[in-house]
């Protein structure tokens, strides 16, 4: 047996429920809990803490691409979670995974995000780049097993909403430390990305435990590819309804050489241009918008359409691929793999590439980027001065508990991660500069 072939072997079953694919492990939660009532199964309830937590709540004001102030259309972070959420449940389903699962990694996908978007993520990630970081999929992790309050020891000590190794395991999008991921093609290193902050190890290596090193579950990888189709295709879509795109640029030789380098400039060189200019091609062929759109119900209802096509176009070539693979029957945590047609990673490569070249990369250049980012530096800088009084009550209890100045700068990084744009505007306002701060959002 080779590295791959054991990397992909199957963890070994415990007591199999029913037999839909999930053993008692699966089912266990960090800390125990007495008997619960058996009309919901214990995914169930996991979903059930997840709509109902606070850091759920707050993706309503936080921003997707846009921020949630701009117009009345544009998604946010909520929103976002809620479509993604939708996608991964019919995915997962469709496969045979339990759908509570993957519609509870779906729904805590983005509760790691701060402020801002993508913009407050990399502000943070370089405030914090001397305590092991910032990352939004880490703070998911911590926002579960630690910050949202729901479940605590004897002694007090917060664990989380407390859900199950299943659930958790499928809610980690990158599944190793900083630094211990796999190598980016692009540049040889390994990925930014990573899933766990060192002091949160105990409860990452307690949901992985009897998975292979560096390999997402199933129901993990639906919930990235419903993420992925998700975004590319409603950003596309807000930015059209915004103005900001018309979709014939995919039949114009410059733009579409535009959204070639875009996709590579930000997604790397995975697929190359002829990959990306085939993907075009097949879009363009399958006529699913009209140029020209005017914002009248007709050219809505024809661009909803054509988002709805996409989606299943992207879910069904993934099911169909991932079923030719694996046979039929239930498909659950590491007996499979999501197999993505090289051919469908192109087409939402594409979408992404015109949210990027249209939308993205022309903000980047905004004074509006840069004074998002200087409020959240500005933030952890007075908190930290202030700290604890200037704290809210659960990172104030944190701050005392640090052993260290290294802990204590990260209990005032989740502080400022909490934050919506909103309350991270009104709390500068408050704190830092009375007038002005308006401007940033």
């Amino acid at each position: 047996m080779t590295a791959l072939d054991d990397a992909r072997a199957p963890r070994t079953p415990g007591a199999l429920v029913a037999g839909d694919g999930y053993d008692d492990a699966d089912r266990e939660r960090w800390v125990p809990e007495g008997s619960k009532n058996a009309e919901r199964s214990a995914f169930e309830r996991d979903r059930a803490r997840l709509v109902h937590s606070s850091a759920l709540r707050r993706l309503g004001a936080k921003t997707q691409v846009l921020g949630p102030s701009s117009d009345d259309f544009v998604r946010t972070r909520l929103t976002h979670t809620l479509e993604v959420a939708q996608v991964g449940r019919e995915i997962g389903k469709a496969l045979g995974c339990d759908p509570d699962v993957v519609d509870t990694a779906c729904l805590a996908h983005d509760l790691g995000h701060p402020p801002f978007g993508h913009n407050g993520e990399r502000a943070l990630a370089a405030l914090a780049r001397g305590i092991g970081g910032f990352e939004g999929n880490a703070q998911t992790l911590r926002l579960l097993t630690r910050l949202e309050p729901k479940v605590a020891r004897p002694d007090g000590t917060s664990v989380g909403l407390n859900l199950t190794r299943a659930s958790l395991d499928a809610s980690v999008k990158y599944p190793w430390r900083f630094g211990q991921g796999p190598l980016s093609p692009a540049s040889g290193r390994p990925t930014h990305k990573f899933g766990v902050y060192e002091d949160d190890l105990p409860v990452f290596d307690w949901l992985r435990a009897g998975a292979p090193a560096g390999r997402k579950c199933l129901e993990a990888q639906v919930m990235d590819l419903a993420d992925d189709v998700s975004y590319s295709v409603h950003d596309v879509e807000d930015a059209v309804v915004g103005g900001r795109v018309d979709l014939v640029v995919l039949e114009q030789r410059e733009e579409r050489d535009r959204v070639v380098e875009a996709v590579h400039t930000w997604y790397g060189d995975a697929v190359d241009a002829a990959g990306l200019h085939a993907a075009m091609d097949r879009l363009v062929a399958a006529r699913l918008w009209r140029p020209g759109f005017d914002g009248s119900r007709g050219a809505l209802a024809v661009l909803k359409d054509a988002t709805s096509q996409l989606i299943g176009r992207f879910a069904k070539a993934a099911q169909a691929a991932t079923r030719q693979r694996h046979g039929p029957g239930p498909l659950t945590r590491y007996a499979a793999d999501l197999v993505v047609p090289v051919e469908t990673v192109a087409e939402i490569l594409v979408l992404k590439g015109l949210a990027v070249a249209y939308v993205m990369a022309p903000r980047e250049l905004e004074p509006l980027y840069q004074r998002q980012r200087d409020l959240l530096a500005d933030l952890v800088l007075v908190l930290s001065d202030r700290a604890p009084d200037a704290l809210e009550p659960p990172f104030a209890a944190d701050w005392r508990e640090a052993a260290d100045d290294t802990a204590r700068l990260r209990v005032v990084v989740d502080q400022v991660a909490s934050l919506t744009d909103v309350s991270a505007v009104a709390l500068h306002r408050r704190l830092v500069r009375p007038t002005g701060a308006a401007q940033v959002v």
